[in-house]
């Protein structure tokens, strides 16, 4: 059997980057502390689902999306569309191949939380303590490849949990006995739900004394936790299984609004949080440039730009910007024609305009990170390096433009 890469033939630098990037992902969870049921629901790590009822069918047995889908086709279709189906992927792959299994597991707390996905991942990474014995048939072969799971928010010992059933929903149950139907919970409607992922606890590792993932709170102090707006409301809208965010064009121009103008030859842009229940954008990850084009005959230049984000340091140490901005609050871009060839070409008549424009690269914190690792690729083992390569363009590719808006100057 081929030797897996370890950490010993890595240079100091980039040990200490693999560690940070784990401490990101999962150093420690927040404690809900809301229900018995939320704390139960998402205990870290989570147990096996335990040997399913005698009568059970091979189908209500499985944990695999696909079994799922049989019944519940939209779901499956928007999830096999959503992020939550790719946190499996190049990126955190050729991480787990450089990290110790106790760290590598609180990664996968989220990335892969059944406790039968990381027996998977053991077995795949050849960990010390992988199980020897085979998996039991309602585990599939590509279960922890598939990231987050239906069972991962839906299914504990083999009981399902989910909302309370739509009347549409209430209708096609009714007289429905598969997998012993399901346990309402009010939680999967409430924002707490989100937090076990998307809120690390207090004694978690920061920067600049700010909490890596602080989504959660950040929802807490916005006007729409006061209001009843969850993060259902706009993240599993009509209750669609897609969990949009920074990736989608659609979800950006949801979250802010655009103001342009001209006052004493000097063009005014204004970007407000009039639609994100938290900072814009929430997390160190995604940067967001705003930038001032004008466009003539002639051709475009760019006039200014800003950059809307948390610019953190690749070991996460550093803090070298935070410009998000948070609910109902604005970032100005402001540019002065006097001195500049735009204002001649208005003197000239020529068409002109200027546009808003937004260059989103929802990745470029792991951009930075997978682009600086691989300039250890020397000391990567080949299958190594192929994860971190795709992983680098996977995250380069995530990059799209949006006009936001348009200032006609003649």
């Amino acid at each position: 059997m081929q030797a897996k890469p370890t950490l010993l033939v890595l240079s100091a630098a980039l040990v200490a980057v693999i560690f940070l990037i784990s401490g990101y992902f999962g150093y420690r969870y927040y404690s809900l502390n809301q229900t018995s049921f939320l704390d139960q629901h998402w205990q870290k790590p989570m147990l096996p689902q335990g040997v399913p009822p005698a009568h059970f069918s091979e189908l209500e047995a499985s944990l695999s999306p696909e079994a799922c889908g049989q019944c519940h086709q939209q779901q499956y279709a928007d999830w096999q569309q959503s992020l939550h189906s790719k946190t499996m992927q190049a990126g955190i792959l050729w991480q787990l191949r450089l990290m110790p299994q106790n760290e590598a597991n609180k990664c996968l707390d989220c990335h892969a939380p059944l406790a039968e996905q990381k027996a998977l991942v053991a077995v795949e990474q050849d960990w010390p303590n992988a199980p020897t014995a085979q998996l039991p048939g309602y585990v599939s072969a590509d279960l922890a490849r598939q990231g987050i799971v239906c069972a991962a928010c839906h299914v504990r010992n083999h009981k399902r949990f989910g909302p309370e059933p739509s009347t549409t929903d209430a209708q096609k149950a009714m007289g429905n006995t598969a997998h012993n139907g399901f346990v309402v919970q009010p939680e999967f409607e409430r924002s707490e739900f989100c937090a076990g992922c998307h809120q690390f606890a207090e004694d978690s590792p920061r920067t600049a004394g700010k909490l890596r993932e602080n989504t959660y709170q950040e929802w807490l102090a916005s006007p729409y936790s006061g209001q009843g707006v969850q993060c259902q409301s706009c993240h599993m809208p009509d209750r669609r299984h897609q969990w949009q965010g920074i990736h989608y064009p659609a979800m950006v121009e949801q979250a802010v609004s655009t103001e342009l103008s001209l006052q004493n030859n000097r063009v005014i842009a204004k970007v407000t949080n009039t639609g994100a229940g938290h900072l814009f954008p929430t997390y160190m990850v995604p940067k967001i440039h705003v930038q001032l084009v004008l466009v003539s005959p002639q051709g475009e230049r760019l006039l200014t730009e800003r950059i809307i984000g948390w610019q953190v340091s690749a070991d996460l140490l550093t803090e070298e910007y935070d410009t998000r901005i948070a609910p109902n609050e604005s970032l100005d871009l402001v540019f002065d024609l006097a001195e500049e060839p735009g204002a001649k070409l208005v003197e000239k008549g020529l068409e002109t305009n200027v546009e808003l424009r937004f260059v989103v690269a929802p990745a470029e914190h792991y951009e930075r990170i997978f682009r600086n690792s691989l300039s250890y690729a020397s000391q990567l083992d080949e299958a190594t390096l192929a994860l971190l390569t795709k992983a680098y363009r996977n995250a380069q590719r995530t990059r799209y433009s949006m006009l936001m808006n348009t200032l006609i100057l003649n």
